[in-house]
């Protein structure tokens, strides 16, 4: 395009030629051209805020089914919690755990062995090796990089005798050097995981030509390898001592871990029983979830009023959920489930109850007093409508199959669909926009030319006048 025709363009398309506001006409004709996609994007809004209400119910339902499966297990209020007579032993109870009680002594508590070399300000002349020997008779033998005691430390530290090394500041020699001392500490506790540690190899070792480290003139053994020990029945003919590697005892009772810090000479008492009001949780529990999902459904489903403070214009806005007879479905199973009798008895005889507003309250006292008159029948009352629920919010929140879920899935599509739409609309107004400019821009460029020759028809008019 020459600079010429781009001029006239631009003034053309400015209306500047015919006096109209050719930008505002096209931009007029634009916004009814763009009707269909700005309801188009309606729609995507509203769909969308849609979508986000159905995963959210979608997501408290999905809580709904995992506390309900829980709760159905034969065993769920089958919840036992320990105690201790003494500060000196903590105890906690496992899934596992059943009632009992059981007394002992602590002998002594597990520790791990601690040695230190004499003091040295290196390893040896040369990369010397050493071997670690367990009480079992397994051997190590570690070769450092060097003669230093830093390269000594190094490859203990990463050797796969269960010995961690440190350099400690021993003082200086009589030449005033600086002398360091090795402390050698086994990784783990247990009378097993001591160990001993000569200058030589295995076989050096077992030839008895090597050197013991640590019954060297300045070394010592700081703290030996000990298993911790307790003792059952002390005193009786039945008395039993139980050891173990750490300070944790995992089978003096089932599913009961004790961990002893002091030793004891009086007797320590550690008793499992059942834990009402963990019990009570799981209950209440899947009373909580299930108002969780009704509270949701309700405030997304109701209609409110709003009226205009300057024009006392009334309006009204429905909930994004109201209407949608997936969710109401839904929520209309749950509540059967919660409520629905099991081997004639009725929730209700356990704590649970259903109000008019269609949500359920757990009452404590009922439900205590039922588990301690009748424990097998409440755990049966519990676990029978904890797995109705569970069908029941399986049913709508599975991730495959579930209903919500499924209708998730569809308005998900639908709003690629309208997306799609959208687009080719852009691309259509964009051409439609681009045709008129065109149009407008030909029409300034016409009436350009025709002022053009009319001037020059005036011109030529005028001139034969005066000729005349």
């Amino acid at each position: 395009m020459s600079t010429t025709s781009a001029t006239a363009s631009s003034l053309a398309i400015d209306g500047l030629v015919s006096g109209l506001k050719t930008t505002d006409l096209i931009n007029s004709l634009m916004g009814v051209e763009q009707v269909p996609q700005t309801l188009l994007k309606n729609k995507v809004t509203a769909t969308t805020s849609f979508v986000s209400s159905l995963q959210t119910i979608n997501g408290l339902v999905q809580s709904l089914a995992t506390k309900a499966a829980a709760a159905a297990k034969p065993a769920s209020l089958d919840v036992f919690s320990a105690t201790s007579s003494s500060t000196a032993v903590t105890v906690s109870a496992g899934t596992t755990a059943s009632a009992g009680s059981v007394s002992f002594t602590v002998g002594q508590t597990a520790s791990a062995q601690v040695g230190v070399t004499a003091a040295m300000s290196t390893w040896g002349s040369q990369a010397e090796p050493l071997t670690f020997v367990r009480p079992d008779g397994t051997t190590t033998t570690v070769t450092p990089a060097s003669g230093s005691l830093d390269d000594t430390v190094a490859a203990i530290n990463a050797s796969t005798a269960g010995v961690s090394a440190t350099k400690v500041a021993a003082g200086t020699d009589a030449s005033g050097t600086k002398t360091y001392r090795l402390q050698l500490t086994s990784t783990a506790s247990g009378a097993a995981n001591g160990f001993s540690v000569y200058r030589g190899t295995a076989d050096q070792v077992t030839a008895g030509t090597a050197t013991n480290v640590l019954t060297e003139s300045g070394a010592a053994t700081v703290t030996a390898a000990s298993d911790a020990s307790v003792t059952l029945w002390a005193g009786t003919a039945a008395a039993q001592t139980i050891t173990s590697t750490t300070n944790t005892f995992s089978d003096l009772l089932p599913g009961l871990a004790v961990t002893v810090t002091k030793p004891s000479t009086d007797p320590v008492t550690v008793t499992v029983a059942r834990d009402t009001s963990k019990a009570q949780a799981v209950a209440s529990g899947l009373v909580d979830a299930f108002n969780a999902v009704a509270g949701y459904y309700t405030s997304n489903t109701g209609v409110t009023s709003t009226t205009s403070p300057t024009t006392g214009a009334t309006s009204t806005t429905a909930g994004v959920l109201l209407g949608d007879a997936t969710t109401r479905s839904a929520v209309q199973r749950l509540t059967s489930a919660m409520s629905t009798p099991v081997n004639g008895k009725s929730p209700s005889s356990v704590g649970i109850t259903i109000g008019k507003d269609g949500t359920f309250s757990f009452d404590a006292d009922a439900f205590q007093k039922a588990l301690a008159a009748d424990p097998a029948g409440t755990q049966a009352i519990v676990a029978g409508v904890a797995q109705n629920v569970s069908d029941a919010a399986t049913a709508a929140s599975d991730k495959y199959t579930g209903s919500i879920t499924t209708a998730i899935t569809g308005q998900q599509s639908v709003v690629k669909d309208l997306n799609d739409q959208i687009d080719a609309w852009t691309d259509r107004l964009t051409a439609r926009r681009a045709t008129l400019q065109a149009q407008y821009s030909a029409l300034e460029t016409s009436l350009s030319k025709l002022q053009s020759q009319s001037s020059w028809l005036s011109g030529q008019l005028s001139s034969l006048s005066s000729q005349s």
